[in-house]
Order: structure tokens, then sequence, then C-alpha cells
């Protein structure tokens, strides 16, 4: 399918999708909008969907084995609206042996509204998963902002970005025979045009929702960026179904600013949520507050060592490094118990830490801006993961390490010790999924 072909099925600002056998409608819209509409007169359609969601505008991203249902319950808590599930890959999903279902896909009561996530290259395929989650999902997602090298290998996510026409066919055939409705989560292209036509003939397949992730394919690791937001903006202009920003969230202010620039619906929160899931809230809150809240959670909820471990580390990102002792703790820790024994530690050295007579001078009223913007916290505040290090002398690590070294006087501060990376042995559950949830 062509990028005319494909615009030229795309519904105007008033205009229902083509008819079935007009002649520029794609073989595979094999029912009208009006025939879909018969078949199921009780599904929910673009803002009707928005609305019976609650109109979300604070929205947790998609990401791999991390925003599993205990993380999405502790997000909701502090702000979060709605929550979308880790991405699932439909063909495992769908198998008959359930054991990558049951060890992926949790809900309740709390999670609602909530929107599962699949990643798919087969029409057939996603159809079959999307119906085991009838009944316990607002909506189903299709993944097409992966931009990893397993998504490539796969062909999934934004490696599909070339083939508008299998796209059109994984949407249109939930579109058509789902009974709840069907959302895409997109990258964008260089061209602002070709973006539009994209997020376009997503919606005349059948998107209800359409999010947008405003950086390229290729901006991934070191070559993240800054997501374009004048794309974003330049999609809600040209399509009729809510919109909803993804990019360049980092604090809680910015969720306002993406609003404004860019008239979305609702703004969703990816990596900045793992490392500040209070980030909706607009609260300052210390790490080992979020670490306890999350793990009487999942003392309710079984969870995953390896989810769990992965959430702590990100906690304490900037607080690791200075008590490079406890990092090992955590990367052993297998059982709830020593879990919490870890927390328990952790928090103890923290409370410490604030106490001292330097770190008694942070205010969360009045908060500190570095020569590049970024906000001055403590380690043992909840921050987002600066990717930005433009000058490795003043990067937020370094500097955080040597106020702790000038802090603590004793020693323990460990200079040369490096963050949790794809390399080192703690972190070895989470780098897959952590370059996966820079989508």
């Amino acid at each position: 399918m062509t990028v005319a072909e494909t615009t030229a099925v795309t519904p105007g600002p008033s205009a229902e999708c083509p008819q079935k056998g007009a002649a520029d409608v794609p073989a595979h819209f094999t029912m009208t909008e009006e025939e879909i509409k018969a078949k199921f007169p009780n599904r929910l359609r673009s803002y009707d969907l928005f609305e019976k969601m609650g109109r979300p505008r604070h929205i947790v991203a998609p990401m791999v084995d991390q925003s599993e249902l205990a993380w999405r319950i502790l997000s909701k808590r502090y702000g979060a609206t709605l929550c979308y599930t880790p991405m699932f890959h439909a063909k495992m999903f769908s198998d008959d042996n359930l054991k990558y279902r049951n060890e992926q896909w949790q809900t309740n009561t709390e999670d609602r509204p909530v929107i599962v996530q699949f990643c798919a290259n087969d029409p057939e395929y996603l159809l079959k998963a999307a119906r085991l989650v009838v009944g316990q999902a607002d909506a189903v997602d299709l993944n097409l902002g992966c931009p990893q090298h397993i998504a490539r290998r796969g062909h999934y996510g934004s490696f599909l970005m070339e083939d508008w026409e299998l796209i059109s066919k994984l949407i249109r055939n939930l579109h058509e025979n789902l009974e709840i409705p069907v959302t895409a989560k997109i990258r964008v292209f260089p061209e602002v045009e070709k973006t539009v036509a994209y997020a376009k003939m997503v919606e005349a397949a059948g998107a209800q929702i359409i999010t947008v992730h405003g950086r390229l394919r290729e901006q991934k690791g070191h070559k993240t960026g800054l997501a374009d937001w004048d794309k974003i903006k330049a999609v809600k202009e040209a399509v009729n179904v809510p919109v909803f920003a993804n990019g360049n969230i980092l604090y809680y202010e910015d969720i306002q600013r993406c609003i404004d620039a860019t008239n979305v619906d609702g703004v969703m929160s990816a990596e900045t949520n793992l490392y500040n899931p209070a980030i909706f809230s607009g609260k300052v809150l210390p790490t080992w507050q979020m670490a306890e809240e999350y793990l009487e959670i999942c003392d309710e909820i079984p969870t995953k060592s390896s989810f769990i471990r992965a959430h702590l580390f990100k906690l304490f990102r900037y607080s690791l490094p200075i008590h490079t002792d406890l990092r090992q703790q955590l990367a052993n820790a297998k059982t709830m118990d020593e879990m919490h024994q870890f927390v328990k530690d952790i928090k103890a050295r923290l409370i410490e830490d604030s106490q001292k007579e330097d770190a008694q001078k942070f205010d969360p009223e009045n908060i500190e801006i570095d020569d590049f913007g970024y906000r001055k916290y403590p380690h043992w505040i909840c921050q987002p993961a600066l990717r930005f290090e433009h000058d490795k002398e003043h990067s937020q690590s370094k500097r955080l390490l040597n106020e702790a070294k000038i802090v603590e006087q004793s020693g323990k501060s460990d200079e040369g010790a490096s963050l949790p990376s794809d390399k080192n042995k703690e972190g070895e559950e989470c780098n897959k999924k952590q370059k996966l949830n820079k989508e």
C-alpha cells in the first residue's frame, strides 16, 4: 500500500470511511463502517472510549516486564489515570501453552482502565490473542514503535513502518472482528507529511486512539535525543480520534507544557515513570517510600522477582553508586523477604544521608537548576534518569557522587563507581527491558 493509496481511504473531517466496493478501498476492508457498527453496536469508538475511560490525561506507557499489574496499581495511586500493560508477543500469548500468558498477564478490579498491548505481524494471531483479554481490558493496542534489534529480527514494532499494508491489515482485522476497540502506538518519520499520512492510515484502518512517540525509529540508546512535539501536534490536527503524546516528559510541569504545545488529549510517560512513579502527582518523594509501597503491593499480588529487582534498581539508580555494597545485595535478592530487607537497609542509609548538614539545604519548594536546565535533586529523591550527559565532569551522576563524597567524608563514596549499565551483572534481568522501554 503506497502513501497515495492510503491517504485516499482516509476520511476527511466529517466523512465516514469509504463504502465497501469503492475503487480506492483496500481489499482487506471487508466491511463498511456501518456494517461494523451494526456488528458491534455497544463497542465504544474514539471519544466515546476516551470518555468512558475517564478522559485520561496521565498515562503509563507499555513497558516490557515493567508495567506489570503491581506497578500499574502503584502508578495509579500517584496520579496515573490510564495504564498500558507491557508489550505482549501475540503469537506466544495466544499459544496453547499457558505459561507465557499466565506469567505476563494479570489484572484485577483496581486495574481499570487498562489497555493491553501486543506486538504482531500476523493478523490472525493478533486477533486470537486479543480475544483472550476481552472483558478484562478496555482496548487492545498494536505496538508499532519498538525500535530494538529484537523487533527487527521478529519483524514487528517500528520495523513494520514501511509495510503500511500489513499494518492496515493488522488493525482492520481487529476493527472488524474484535468486541473491544483497537488502538495503536506509532513513531514518527523524518517528514511531517509522511508522519501525518501514516497516522491517517492507522486511523482509517480502525484505530480509535493513536499514541505518537515523537522520535524516529533510529532515536534510541545514545542517539535518543528529543522527541518532536511539532510532529505530534501535526498528527493531532489531522486525525479525528484522541491522540496521546509520548516523549520529553521529565517533570510534572512538562505534562502541561506538552498539552499546550500539541493540544493532545493525554500525555504518556515511559522511562520517567520507572524512575519516579509519582511523576503524575507532582509530589517530590523519597525513593524508599515508593519502594516500600511497591513491595507492599507485591506482597498482595505475586510478581516475578526479576520484575521487582529491575524496578528497585531504577528507583535507587542514583543511590546505589554511592552505597556500592548494597548493589550486590539487591542483585542477589530473590525472595520477598530479601527484597524487603534490601529496602530496609538502603532506607536507613538514605535517611542518614538526608539528615547530614549539607543535605538539609534541599528545599522541595525551591529546587536548584543546573547549567543544562535540569533540577538538582539529592540522590534519595525520585527523579528522572537523565540521558543527556553533555559534560561527564558535570553530569547528574558525577555531581551526586561528588556531593556524597563531600558530605560523608567517610570513604563510603566510590567516585569510580558506575551506574548500572547493559554490562553490569546486577542489571542483567532488566537490560533488555530497559532498552525496549525507551520506546
